[in-house]
């Protein structure tokens, strides 16, 4: 079930977070959801390993070939 909820935030916060979801393509709601349930989550190392909503919403979406090799590209990126 999905609440809505009012919050009083500082303008010039929200302008900045309104540009960084826009540029991430990402609901502000998603970011604030997100973040509250990370920061109220029980302290257990197992909880901590599962993924949040805003990750979950985002799996699948690239597509890579089998033989990728993730310590190449990454060796491309420090290079």
């Amino acid at each position: 079930m999905k609440t809505k909820l009012t919050l009083r935030i500082d303008d010039k916060v929200i302008e900045r977070a309104k540009s960084y979801v826009k540029n991430q393509k990402i609901s502000l709601s998603k970011v604030i959801e997100a973040y509250l349930d990370s920061l109220t989550r029980e302290n257990d190392t197992e909880v901590k390993k599962s993924i949040t909503p805003l990750v979950e919403s985002l799996t699948g979406i690239i597509k890579l070939p089998s033989d990728f090799d993730f310590k190449k590209e990454l060796i491309l990126l420090i290079a």
